[in-house]
């Protein structure tokens, strides 16, 4: 009696282990919601409606990059000849102070970025994913850690802040058409 309990709880064991695979489960970041023929995806430079130089360029090789790092699919920088088509645009960007020193002079800033972006099955014709009002945020100290009253405290402080708010925009964009969120 004793081995045939061992047999089947190991006969059991097996079944849960090879019955596994297909419960649903997949590593994060692995897993797709896109139709399986989709193997090219379109990502053209998205359209910049603000008047911050190059942040089109910058944000479209960011999500460009994270499709690419996830590794499923060929990403191409054509609008046409592919499966599907990430068409995206950048409708705002504002800065604000977002805090002040004793001087009453700001200290810290909040640049703020809007965007609208479309995933396009290109064989149906029909829109996978969209999100028309995307909004990202990201904080910089103004003075970079230096004294108020040196200029060189003032750049690439911004620069800084738009390249993290790129690739949060990215990993944002890509997870979402990916896993469906």
């Amino acid at each position: 009696m004793r081995i045939a309990s061992r047999f089947f709880l190991c006969v059991l064991g097996v079944l849960c282990v090879c019955a596994a695979p297909g419960c649903g489960y997949s590593l994060a970041g692995r897993g797709s919601f896109l139709p399986v023929y989709i193997k090219t995806i379109g990502v053209p430079t998205f359209a910049n409606r603000t008047v911050v130089f190059n942040l089109e360029t910058m944000i479209t090789q960011k999500v460009r990059s994270e499709f690419i790092g996830r590794g499923k699919y060929q990403i191409l920088p054509e609008a046409t000849g592919v499966d599907a088509l990430l068409t995206g645009e950048v409708t705002a960007v504002s800065i604000q102070p977002a805090s002040f020193s004793t001087q009453q002079l700001a200290s810290r800033y909040a640049i703020s970025m809007s965007a609208r972006i479309e995933l396009k099955d290109m064989r149906e014709n029909k829109v996978l994913w969209e999100n028309p009002s995307l909004v990202f945020r990201q904080e910089y100290d103004a003075t970079g850690g230096r004294t108020v009253l040196d200029p060189a405290a003032f750049f690439q402080q911004d620069a800084n802040a738009l390249e993290r708010m790129s690739t949060e925009f990215a990993r944002t964009i890509v997870s979402a058409i990916l896993e469906a969120f």
